[in-house]
């Protein structure tokens, strides 16, 4: 083999397309048995507010994972951590799809998004190791398009399957895509975070940059911002099934077609807000898609409070996941770009205020059962206000970062090491 093919550079060439294809936890994990999910509930017996715990279940699991593989990344390094992770989602994948009663798979989705989130945090951390200045802006535009396509992906599967199988079989293949990522993982991944580079003090230490970021009114403004946008959407993820199947009589299959066509929304505007982010303006990026998001978020509200066709509810679907997507690499920027060292740590906070708050708005939406629209119209606008308060608070720091962060270079080259 040629020197130039060796398996160090191998690792470097294919490490950042591993590192895309690790955001695809949280998605699959999400979307795949979304079809399912009525069919899951009549099975087990469940009310619908309780089957929507498991989404509830998985997005803190989510959201929770991240706060705690952050930190131990930046600590202990990616790849270790990344591997328990892989690891440990194959396992609880299985036990969802053996789970006889609803209270024991909405514990299972815990702990299948606690490991999930793994894969989450390490490939924003693992990212922000890799790349600097428009790069860094460019690859968050990719993880965005990435989610958009495994939102595509997973709804449509999800669909398909169900044909062939039940819900229980979706969980199955989840742990199936778990275990070929964990092979790709053992082959691909090299460790990102030199070893003089990483933290250390254990939680002290930790305890003294979460302080450090909180301090830091941009970060919290971004991750708030993020944390309300991501609301709306996973209560649109919670909602969209039994407004699309109960209330306009779609098929699991035609509801699998039309929440693809909204994630191809969500996938081609997440590229092109990093594109734009780059030429154009950050900040302004992400003003323009909290602006998008609210007029989705409006037009849900509209058909809760009127009867409304179907496809006014899906082009509202379509402008609501557009404008989370447009939103996502600015504010992962403004978030992490100023933090190389604590890359980690400020991901974790970002995920697990994501997600967090997602789990949080999904029941929500079907507290009056499945039978309006209005409860996820309410939810979705609410949301997006409160994002849209916390950009304009962030934005208005006194001194501290510039509106901006400095995409610095990178006090080190990506250590492709065992």
């Amino acid at each position: 083999m040629a020197a130039h093919d060796s398996p160090p550079q191998l690792a470097r060439r294919f490490l950042p397309t591993l590192l895309l294809l690790l955001t695809v936890f949280g998605p699959i994990s999400m979307d795949l048995y979304l079809p399912a999910l009525p069919a899951l509930t009549a099975e087990l017996d469940a009310a619908t507010s309780v089957a929507q715990l498991t989404v509830t279940a998985c997005l803190i699991g989510l959201a929770a994972g991240q706060l705690i593989a952050g930190p131990l990344s930046d600590r202990f390094g990616r790849r270790g951590i990344l591997l328990i992770g892989i690891a440990a989602y194959v396992g609880v994948s299985l036990l969802c799809a053996l789970s006889p009663t609803v209270d024991l798979l909405i514990l299972a989705r815990l702990v299948q998004g606690l490991a999930g989130g793994v894969g989450i945090v390490i490939a924003q951390a693992a990212g922000r190791d890799i790349f600097v200045g428009g790069g860094l802006i460019r690859f968050y535009g990719r993880l965005t398009v990435i989610g958009g396509f495994a939102a595509i992906v997973g709804p449509l599967l999800g669909g398909l399957l169900n044909t062939v199988t039940d819900w229980r079989g979706l969980f199955v293949f989840l742990a199936a895509i778990g275990a070929g990522i964990l092979i790709i993982t053992l082959l691909v991944f090299r460790e990102t975070l030199l070893a003089e580079d990483r933290t250390s003090g254990g939680f002290v230490h930790t305890m003294r940059d979460f302080r450090t970021l909180l301090s830091d009114r941009e970060f919290v403004g971004a991750v708030l911002n993020q944390g309300f946008l991501y609301a709306a959407l996973f209560a649109y993820l919670a909602g969209a099934t039994f407004v699309l199947q109960d209330i306009y009589g779609l098929s699991p299959l035609g509801y699998a077609a039309a929440f693809g066509l909204n994630s191809a929304g969500f996938m081609v505007f997440g590229y092109l807000a990093g594109r734009a982010a780059e030429r154009w303006s950050v900040r302004r990026t992400l003003t323009l898609g909290v602006v998008v998001a609210g007029a989705g978020a409006a037009g849900l509200l509209v058909a809760g409070l009127t009867t409304m066709p179907l496809w006014f509810v899906i082009v509202a679907l379509f402008v609501l996941a557009s404008g989370v997507a447009v939103s996502s690499p600015p504010a992962t920027t403004l978030a992490l770009a100023g933090y190389p060292q604590i890359a980690g740590t400020a991901s974790s906070l970002l995920g697990m205020v994501r997600f967090g708050f997602g789990g949080i708005a999904a029941p929500l939406v079907g507290l009056a059962g499945a039978a309006s629209i209005l409860p996820l119209g309410i939810v979705t606008v609410a949301a997006v206000l409160f994002a849209g308060v916390a950009h304009l608070l962030g934005g208005r720091a006194p001194g501290g970062r510039p509106a901006t962060p400095p995409l610095q270079t990178s006090p080190q080259s990506p250590a492709l090491t065992r």
